[in-house]
């Protein structure tokens, strides 16, 4: 009964030594799986942090642009990028204007909800142009100028003294008119008289005699007008033999030539080849302008403009042509080699979450799972160096026994070894790196056998590289 009540006694220690043991044991386990997979797990959350650092959001959905007054070309422009905007989920909000310099004027703004705009050319300082960009030139704006004379004019100095519409303030019209007139010395401070009329209201001046001239561009310089204004007895359309000396100095300016018979073939209207200037519409942005969006955007004007027309060659439209504002590194690589591969063959929706994901996919793939496959290498080293640091400790014992030693100095030894022992005990491992363990407690045992024997002589260790004695 006694010997019975003794071996329960002892089996309740050892099960209570194994219920001490066992959550330590783990606990340890996974200390050393945390301090193994934080420094990754850190690493790795850096790398993805700043890749969505340089994620852009999705794009929005709704864009605001400022077009012109209802009826003319630039208005008529953005319903027609209304439209194709709207196959691909994007509503493109009309904001109609007084015109190119109302909307470089509403970009500009600090408080602006316009996010791109319709801008002629020439208009801004470009030492004012904010954080503005341009998507390119997308039409041109001819300037047509008629003039009542007995004989034809062959320079814009010719008209001081005489009465000139040349459209109303805010308009891009008047801004290049006035331009091209103080070059020639002509401002509304002399004796010419600078109008304010514009478009049907300055034909109608022109024709009753009111004005001795009128700068027309755009809705007000359509074919059918310019034709009607031919045929009109006393009224002659300028020409600029100037020309290439106005393109060097006015760089926004582009030179187009009107070929005989352009207007009327019967009457041979114009009857000779006939030099015009005009400067270009841009889309003009804000640089925070989504990627994705400068595309769109690119894309649209391109059906809207790529065709040929009277004055300008099939696919000459859109443009890079860089005037006040950079042409941005979007549309710089749109215009190089087009849409990305992701949106030129999924829908526009789905091809930008794929862009997104893309970026932050990538880093994951070439730093986090590579770093991932290298966490049992890391496991393993850090349960080995424990190991091999009691291998070290081992051997400077050894190496500590060489020569004569007192009792003393060998109980001494005989102490530490056991201290190194039990530290080596004590360790908690998994169970797949127990070989080694087991392995430098044999070597321990055989450090102790050692100091056990009598004590070896220095002159009996064999030195490593000598030659033994014969």
């Amino acid at each position: 009964m006694e010997g019975d009540t003794e071996a329960t006694e002892e089996r309740s220690k050892l099960q209570t030594l194994f219920a001490r043991l066992q959550p330590g044991h783990f606990k340890t386990i996974w200390q050393d799986v945390a301090q193994t997979l934080v420094p990754v797990l850190i690493v790795s959350a850096i790398v993805i942090f700043s890749a969505l650092h340089f994620v852009r959001p999705a794009p929005p959905s709704t864009l605001t642009l400022a077009s012109g007054a209802p009826g003319t070309k630039f208005n008529s422009v953005a319903h027609q990028y209304q439209k194709i905007l709207a196959r691909n989920g994007i509503t493109l909000k009309i904001i109609a204007t007084e015109g190119s310099v109302d909307n470089l004027n509403r970009m500009l703004a600090a408080d602006t909800s316009v996010d791109i705009a319709l801008v002629q050319s020439g208009l801004a300082d470009s030492a004012d142009t904010g954080d503005l960009i341009s998507l390119g030139s997308v039409f041109y704006v001819p300037l047509t100028i008629f003039y009542r004379s007995p004989t034809a004019m062959d320079r814009l100095s010719q008209l001081a003294g005489r009465r000139i519409a040349i459209g109303p303030p805010g308009s891009g019209t008047r801004a290049l008119a006035l331009a091209l007139l103080k070059a020639n010395e002509i401002d509304a401070n002399g004796r010419t008289q600078l109008l304010d009329l514009e478009g049907e209201a300055a034909r109608t001046a022109l024709l009753g005699q009111q004005v001795d001239a009128i700068f027309l561009t755009g809705d007000s310089a359509a074919s059918e007008t310019i034709k009607e204004m031919l045929h009109t007895p006393g009224v002659r359309l300028f020409d600029f033999p100037q020309a290439d000396a106005y393109v060097r100095r006015f760089r926004y300016l582009n030179k187009l030539e009107l070929p005989p018979g352009a207007f009327d073939l019967g009457e041979n209207l114009p009857p000779t080849a006939i030099n015009m200037l005009a400067p270009t519409v841009e889309l003009v942005a804000h640089s925070s302008l989504h990627p994705a969006l400068s595309d769109l955007m690119i894309e649209a004007a391109t059906e809207a403009h790529g065709g040929a027309s009277l004055l300008q060659n099939a696919g000459q439209f859109p443009a890079p042509m860089a005037h006040e504002f950079p042409i941005s590194a979007d549309a710089t690589r749109y215009y190089k080699s087009g849409k990305s591969f992701a949106y030129r063959y999924l829908p526009f929706w789905v091809a930008s979450l794929f862009d997104r994901t893309v970026v932050v996919l990538l880093p994951t793939l070439l730093v986090v799972i590579p770093a991932l496959r290298y966490l049992p290498a890391l496991y393993s080293w850090r349960i080995k160096s424990r190991i091999d640091r009691r291998y070290r400790q081992l051997m400077a014992l050894e190496r500590s026994s060489l020569g004569d030693l007192s009792a003393q100095q060998r109980a001494l030894l005989m102490e530490r070894l056991a201290q190194i022992e039990k530290s080596v005990i004590a360790l908690r491992m998994p169970g797949s790196h127990a070989e080694p363990l087991y392995v430098l407690r044999e070597h321990i045992q055989f450090v102790r056998e050692n100091l056990a024997r009598p004590p070896l002589k220095l002159d009996d260790v064999q030195v490593s590289g000598d030659q033994p004695s014969t």
